[in-house]
């Protein structure tokens, strides 16, 4: 600020430029530090990506399980009433794919990505192992026949394998490529190709009901085999992703 004097001598007081640079200086440094501070502030409302991969894929798999633990239940009550290998073979399937739905959700709980590939490796071996099961039954009963009863109760429980299984992949399929998660991913295509396995057992029903008791335990031999080849597809996709 300066003073000047006027024609007649009084004093002006004349606000020198330098004075508003200042001010805007000012300005520039509280519209700064708000705009900072306010990015801050949002940021702090952020969920780390980790977080969120954590909480889908932790949701995918409870899902799935959900659905397929139902449908192994009600095979199982079917299985006692009818004593089908077909559906025997299908049924200790089911359990095993629900059951290793629980290593993939502790591995997604943990955020770990080492936790998922073992899962990946436990879901093969789990189907491995079903397939033995499965394929040891069937060869049982090929030897000791036994004849099947309650057909339509059974081609029912193979309907509800379908279903569930064809739900359950569609979980996981959707979860394992949103998550970019070969686990999820194989265990996906285990359940769809566990849908059309069961539809073996409704197949089976019907065979034995046109008299032929012997194509069970053949359809049950030839359901071990499917399990084989995704036991196979499962183990290429764990072992191909990076």
């Amino acid at each position: 600020m300066s003073h000047l004097r006027d024609a007649s001598g009084a004093v002006v007081c004349v606000h020198g430029e330098h004075d508003h640079p200042d001010d805007d200086q000012h300005h520039v440094h509280d519209h700064s530090h708000n705009q900072k501070h306010g990015e801050r502030g949002h940021s702090h409302g952020l969920i780390h990506r980790s977080i969120v991969r954590s909480r889908d894929g932790v949701r995918t798999v409870s899902i799935s399980l959900a659905v397929l633990m139902v449908a192994a239940v009600v095979q199982t009550l079917i299985f006692i009433l009818s004593g089908s290998v077909a559906l025997l073979a299908d049924l200790i399937h089911n359990f095993g794919d629900a059951l290793t739905a629980v290593p993939l959700g502790i591995a997604f709980f943990l955020r770990s990505e080492w936790g998922e590939r073992i899962a990946g490796l436990f879901i093969v071996l789990a189907i491995l192992v079903s397939a033995m099961v499965a394929l040891y039954e069937s060869i049982n009963r090929l030897i000791h026949s036994q004849h099947l009863s309650h057909l339509s109760v059974l081609a029912a429980a193979g309907a509800v394998g379908f279903i569930a299984n064809e739900i359950a992949a569609q979980v996981r399929l959707r979860g394992g490529r949103r998550l970019d998660s070969a686990a999820l991913i194989a265990d996906g295509k285990h359940a769809r190709v566990d849908g059309f396995v069961s539809l073996g057992v409704v197949a089976s029903a019907i065979v034995v009901a046109l008299g032929w008791q012997i194509a069970d335990p053949i359809i049950g031999v030839s359901i071990t085999l499917v399990i084989l080849r995704v036991t196979w597809d499962a183990w290429r996709t764990i072992r191909d992703h990076h």
